[in-house]
């Protein structure tokens, strides 16, 4: 269903009269709220508009964990697996806890504990090990500068960059280069 300007407005001012008779779902991030849901205001254009919550299901959104649509709980692996996805599909932006909160809608301490509680480790820390990987690909495939490839998978400080690399592959990034580039040999 089309968004009209009414509809806008009702879902911009949390609008709980129109809980249970109308559900809007993010594009961007698969989950489908009520009208009164507290979380960060969508982007208009991708927004969509259900009769249903069941619509929205089988549309293949899943229900926000913060306004409960269905009056029902998620189950926090399902909710592991999206932050995941989010980590592994965004990893190059600024992705502190809060915004995993608000974009997955949900509390930013509560999220960290169970990430921590099922995975064994922060998202922060995942978040991490994504980047320093996608970095270590870059290494071995091109001879990019060191603080082009730490930008680009988001890690803006190049020596904290530099330190983390060396910490989990045991040498520096030039050197990891140097190793194990083949492009670098010849």
């Amino acid at each position: 269903m089309e968004i009209t300007d009414e509809t806008w407005e009702i879902i911009k001012n949390n609008d709980k009269n129109f809980d249970n008779k109308l559900w809007y779902g993010v594009a961007t991030t698969k989950i489908f709220c009520r009208p009164s849901c507290v979380s960060r205001l969508p982007k208009r254009e991708n927004v969509s508009i259900f009769q249903a919550a069941e619509q929205a299901l089988e549309e293949g959104y899943r229900p926000c964990k913060r306004c409960r649509p269905m009056d029902k709980i998620i189950p926090n692996e399902v909710w592991v697996e999206e932050i995941d996805l989010l980590l592994k599909n965004h990893y190059d932006e600024d992705l502190s806890l809060e915004e995993l909160g608000q974009r997955l809608h949900g509390s930013s301490s509560y999220l960290r504990h169970i990430y921590k509680k099922i995975k064994g480790l922060t998202p922060q820390q995942e978040l991490t090990r994504i980047r320093l990987e996608q970095a270590r690909i870059r290494l071995l495939k091109g001879n990019e500068a060191i603080s082009e490839i730490a930008r680009d998978v988001g890690m803006m400080n190049t020596p904290y960059f530099i330190k983390s690399f060396k910490k989990r592959y045991g040498l520096a990034p030039n050197q990891y280069r140097k190793a194990y580039n083949i492009n670098s040999k010849k």
